[in-house]
Protein backbone atom coordinates (compact mmCIF):
# COMPACT_ATOMS: atom_id res chain seq x y z
CA UNK A 1 0.00 0.00 0.00
CA UNK A 2 1.17 3.49 -0.75
CA UNK A 3 1.50 6.20 1.87
CA UNK A 4 -1.66 7.81 0.48
CA UNK A 5 -3.59 4.55 0.92
CA UNK A 6 -2.38 4.20 4.52
CA UNK A 7 -3.37 7.77 5.33
CA UNK A 8 -6.83 7.31 3.81
CA UNK A 9 -7.34 4.06 5.69
CA UNK A 10 -6.25 5.73 8.95
CA UNK A 11 -8.60 8.64 8.25
CA UNK A 12 -11.56 6.33 7.80
CA UNK A 13 -10.56 4.32 10.88
CA UNK A 14 -10.70 7.64 12.76
CA UNK A 15 -14.14 8.35 11.27
CA UNK A 16 -15.39 4.94 12.46
CA UNK A 17 -13.96 5.62 15.92
CA UNK A 18 -15.49 9.12 15.98
CA UNK A 19 -18.89 7.67 15.11
CA UNK A 20 -18.46 5.55 18.24
CA UNK A 21 -18.74 8.72 20.33
CA UNK A 22 -22.46 8.76 19.56
CA UNK A 23 -23.99 6.84 22.47
CA UNK A 24 -25.36 3.39 21.63
CA UNK A 25 -29.06 2.64 21.83
CA UNK A 26 -29.75 -0.58 23.69
CA UNK A 27 -32.78 -2.64 22.83
CA UNK A 28 -34.31 -4.63 25.66
CA UNK A 29 -34.71 -7.89 23.79
CA UNK A 30 -31.21 -8.32 22.27
CA UNK A 31 -27.75 -7.69 23.73
CA UNK A 32 -26.50 -5.87 20.62
CA UNK A 33 -26.72 -2.05 20.60
CA UNK A 34 -27.65 0.21 17.71
CA UNK A 35 -24.55 2.26 16.86
CA UNK A 36 -23.49 4.75 14.20
CA UNK A 37 -20.21 2.94 13.60
CA UNK A 38 -21.70 0.65 10.97
CA UNK A 39 -22.25 3.78 8.88
CA UNK A 40 -18.48 4.38 9.01
CA UNK A 41 -17.87 0.82 7.82
CA UNK A 42 -20.17 1.37 4.84
CA UNK A 43 -18.54 4.73 4.11
CA UNK A 44 -15.09 3.15 4.15
CA UNK A 45 -16.14 0.59 1.56
CA UNK A 46 -18.06 3.03 -0.63
CA UNK A 47 -15.43 5.77 -0.66
CA UNK A 48 -12.16 3.82 -0.44
CA UNK A 49 -12.94 0.51 -2.12
CA UNK A 50 -12.33 -3.04 -0.95
CA UNK A 51 -8.64 -3.02 -0.07
CA UNK A 52 -8.35 0.33 1.69
CA UNK A 53 -11.81 0.10 3.29
CA UNK A 54 -11.07 -3.35 4.67
CA UNK A 55 -7.74 -2.12 6.01
CA UNK A 56 -9.45 0.81 7.74
CA UNK A 57 -11.80 -1.57 9.56
CA UNK A 58 -8.96 -3.93 10.44
CA UNK A 59 -7.19 -0.98 12.01
CA UNK A 60 -10.25 -0.23 14.17
CA UNK A 61 -10.51 -3.89 15.19
CA UNK A 62 -6.82 -3.86 16.12
CA UNK A 63 -7.43 -0.82 18.33
CA UNK A 64 -10.32 -2.69 19.96
CA UNK A 65 -8.17 -5.79 20.49
CA UNK A 66 -5.39 -3.88 22.24
CA UNK A 67 -7.93 -2.48 24.66
CA UNK A 68 -8.64 1.04 23.51
CA UNK A 69 -12.24 2.11 24.20
CA UNK A 70 -13.04 2.95 20.57
CA UNK A 71 -16.38 1.18 20.26
CA UNK A 72 -19.66 2.87 20.96
CA UNK A 73 -20.24 3.12 24.69
CA UNK A 74 -16.50 3.12 25.41
CA UNK A 75 -16.04 -0.59 24.90
CA UNK A 76 -12.78 -2.22 23.90
CA UNK A 77 -10.49 -5.13 24.72
CA UNK A 78 -10.30 -8.76 23.74
CA UNK A 79 -13.43 -9.59 25.74
CA UNK A 80 -15.45 -7.71 23.12
CA UNK A 81 -14.66 -10.51 20.68
CA UNK A 82 -16.43 -12.95 22.99
CA UNK A 83 -19.48 -10.74 23.56
CA UNK A 84 -22.79 -10.97 21.68
CA UNK A 85 -21.55 -8.23 19.31
CA UNK A 86 -18.52 -10.24 18.14
CA UNK A 87 -20.16 -11.53 14.97
CA UNK A 88 -21.10 -8.01 13.94
CA UNK A 89 -17.59 -6.70 14.72
CA UNK A 90 -15.88 -9.38 12.65
CA UNK A 91 -18.58 -8.82 10.04
CA UNK A 92 -17.47 -5.18 9.74
CA UNK A 93 -14.28 -6.25 8.00
CA UNK A 94 -16.11 -8.45 5.50
CA UNK A 95 -18.81 -5.79 5.09
CA UNK A 96 -16.27 -3.10 4.17
CA UNK A 97 -14.50 -5.42 1.73
CA UNK A 98 -17.71 -6.56 0.04
CA UNK A 99 -19.12 -3.02 -0.04
CA UNK A 100 -15.88 -1.72 -1.54
CA UNK A 101 -15.63 -4.54 -4.07
CA UNK A 102 -19.21 -4.04 -5.22
CA UNK A 103 -18.78 -0.25 -5.34
CA UNK A 104 -15.75 -0.72 -7.58
CA UNK A 105 -17.85 -2.93 -9.87
CA UNK A 106 -21.16 -1.04 -9.82
CA UNK A 107 -19.99 2.58 -9.97
CA UNK A 108 -18.04 4.33 -12.70
CA UNK A 109 -17.09 7.98 -13.03
CA UNK A 110 -18.82 8.18 -16.39
CA UNK A 111 -22.25 7.26 -14.96
CA UNK A 112 -24.96 9.75 -14.13
CA UNK A 113 -25.42 10.82 -10.51
CA UNK A 114 -28.56 8.77 -9.91
CA UNK A 115 -26.90 5.63 -11.29
CA UNK A 116 -23.89 6.19 -9.06
CA UNK A 117 -26.10 6.68 -6.00
CA UNK A 118 -28.04 3.51 -6.87
CA UNK A 119 -24.80 1.56 -7.30
CA UNK A 120 -23.39 2.81 -4.02
CA UNK A 121 -26.68 2.08 -2.24
CA UNK A 122 -26.82 -1.47 -3.58
CA UNK A 123 -23.18 -2.06 -2.62
CA UNK A 124 -23.72 -0.70 0.91
CA UNK A 125 -26.94 -2.67 1.26
CA UNK A 126 -25.40 -5.98 0.20
CA UNK A 127 -22.08 -5.51 2.00
CA UNK A 128 -22.92 -3.34 4.98
CA UNK A 129 -26.30 -4.82 5.80
CA UNK A 130 -26.59 -8.35 4.38
CA UNK A 131 -23.02 -9.53 5.01
CA UNK A 132 -22.64 -7.90 8.43
CA UNK A 133 -26.04 -9.04 9.65
CA UNK A 134 -25.51 -12.58 8.36
CA UNK A 135 -22.29 -12.94 10.37
CA UNK A 136 -23.84 -11.26 13.40
CA UNK A 137 -26.87 -13.55 13.33
CA UNK A 138 -24.72 -16.66 12.91
CA UNK A 139 -22.56 -15.74 15.90
CA UNK A 140 -25.57 -14.89 18.05
CA UNK A 141 -27.24 -18.15 17.08
CA UNK A 142 -24.34 -20.54 17.44
CA UNK A 143 -21.69 -18.69 19.46
CA UNK A 144 -24.12 -17.38 22.07
CA UNK A 145 -26.55 -20.29 21.81
CA UNK A 146 -29.70 -18.25 21.17
CA UNK A 147 -30.87 -20.28 18.21
CA UNK A 148 -31.08 -19.14 14.60
CA UNK A 149 -34.73 -18.09 14.58
CA UNK A 150 -34.39 -16.06 17.80
CA UNK A 151 -31.22 -14.35 16.56
CA UNK A 152 -32.84 -13.58 13.20
CA UNK A 153 -35.99 -12.15 14.77
CA UNK A 154 -33.95 -10.00 17.15
CA UNK A 155 -31.82 -8.75 14.27
CA UNK A 156 -34.82 -7.50 12.31
CA UNK A 157 -34.99 -4.43 14.55
CA UNK A 158 -31.66 -3.23 13.10
CA UNK A 159 -32.60 -3.48 9.42
CA UNK A 160 -34.51 -0.17 8.94
CA UNK A 161 -31.74 1.88 10.54
CA UNK A 162 -29.03 0.12 8.57
CA UNK A 163 -30.92 0.63 5.31
CA UNK A 164 -31.01 4.34 6.15
CA UNK A 165 -27.25 4.22 6.86
CA UNK A 166 -26.71 2.57 3.46
CA UNK A 167 -28.63 5.42 1.83
CA UNK A 168 -26.54 8.02 3.66
CA UNK A 169 -23.37 6.18 2.59
CA UNK A 170 -24.60 6.18 -1.02
CA UNK A 171 -25.13 9.95 -1.05
CA UNK A 172 -21.78 10.52 0.67
CA UNK A 173 -20.06 8.23 -1.83
CA UNK A 174 -21.58 10.19 -4.69
CA UNK A 175 -20.49 13.51 -3.14
CA UNK A 176 -16.92 12.28 -2.76
CA UNK A 177 -16.99 10.85 -6.31
CA UNK A 178 -17.92 14.29 -7.66
CA UNK A 179 -15.47 16.32 -5.57
CA UNK A 180 -12.47 14.07 -5.09
CA UNK A 181 -12.83 10.53 -6.43
CA UNK A 182 -11.00 8.02 -4.26
CA UNK A 183 -12.72 4.82 -5.36
CA UNK A 184 -10.42 2.64 -7.44
CA UNK A 185 -11.83 2.15 -10.93
CA UNK A 186 -12.20 -1.22 -12.55
CA UNK A 187 -9.75 -1.95 -15.32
Amino acid sequence: MSTRDLVLAALFAAIIVALGLIPPIMLGFIAVPITAQSLGVMLAGVVLGAKRGGFAVLLVLLLVAIGLPVLSGGRGGLATFASPTAGYLVGWCFAAIVTGYLSERFVDRSQSGIVQIAGFFLAALLGGVVVDHALGILYLAYGMGTGLSTAFMGDLAFIPGDVLKALIAAFAGRAVMVGYPLLPQRV
